[in-house]
């Protein structure tokens, strides 16, 4: 069973591979932090970073000429726009309490990761996913595809239940007494983040045209290396034209963290969604085709 359940774990993690291997870089129980707010002009901001700001909301005012329209409070959306973050000049940590000095983000989440290298790209954006649902308690919502095409339901894991690989087949077992504290949580996540990444999470999520992109969609690539961001914001002009903020973690496993837009550094670390062919991230560079959703 041992010898089994190891060559499981390697061939898991070999295929759950985020991004490509470079120098040593490493969410919170997060109930998103919903601020009071006060609208502010953007034609009249000095900058789009207000770094006083603690949530995503708040720390980035959209470009000139566009604003964010409003979202149901208890949805995902309102979820990651009201996202807490870090003061102002953190930087990310890795999972080992190393520092990321890259170039690349504006902001950090606030949200916690373990000490093992497990929260990478795809983990980092189920883990926004399992934490929204957490925060709402729908906890049959909380579900996710390992990479052998095995369905973990949190419902089953609040129950006791508990995954068994025997050879090709994997099971539940119930070995736990049932229990649903935030640690019984944060377990569970941590042992879909070890048997799903880029590949089991890309072929769970449905493809989804640019022109349509809303907050919670993903850009992803499945494979290994793979890699994922996740749109965390959206604003719209008169027009109807779209910007958006990407969030990401890599590899290894890091915090969460607010891209830059090296593109058009005039509206950073907002992104323009009327992009043909390719979106190019500080880190990694998709089709837009690859955009997806749940």
């Amino acid at each position: 069973m041992k010898q089994t359940l190891t060559h499981f774990l390697l061939v898991c993690v070999a295929l759950n591979s985020c991004g490509q291997t470079t120098d040593n870089k490493t969410v919170s129980n997060v109930k998103a932090v919903t601020e009071t707010t006060t609208t502010v002009s953007v034609e009249n901001a000095k900058s789009s970073i207000n770094k006083t700001g603690k949530t995503i909301q708040t720390r980035f005012n959209p470009p000139s000429g566009f604003e964010r329209k409003p979202v149901d409070d208890n949805s995902f959306a309102s979820y990651l726009r009201n996202l807490p973050l870090k003061p102002a000049g953190e930087k990310v940590k890795y999972y080992n309490g190393g520092l990321k000095d890259d170039d690349v983000y504006d902001a950090v989440v606030d949200m916690e990761i373990s000490n093992r290298d497990l929260q990478q790209c795809a983990d980092a954006i189920m883990r926004l996913r399992g934490e929204y649902f957490y925060s709402i308690q729908a906890y049959d919502q909380i579900s996710f595809t390992l990479t052998n095409g095995f369905k973990m339901d949190y419902s089953e894991w609040i129950e006791g239940n508990r995954v068994i690989v025997n050879g090709n087949r994997t099971t539940w077992s119930k070995t736990a007494e049932p229990s649903n504290t935030y640690k019984d949580f944060r377990k569970y996540m941590e042992f879909v983040f070890t048997y799903a990444g880029t590949l089991s999470l890309s072929k769970s999520l449905h493809s989804k045209n640019i022109k349509d992109i809303a907050i919670g969609d993903v850009f992803i690539w499945g494979g290994s290396p793979g890699h994922a961001v996740i749109v965390v914001d959206i604003a719209e002009n008169g027009s109807g034209e779209k910007v958006f903020l990407l969030a990401q973690s890599y590899m290894p496993a890091q915090e969460t963290q607010i891209l830059k837009n090296f593109n058009d550094r005039k509206i950073s670390p907002w992104y323009k969604a009327n992009i043909v062919g390719k979106l190019n991230t500080p880190e990694w560079t998709f089709d837009v085709e690859q955009l997806k959703t749940w």
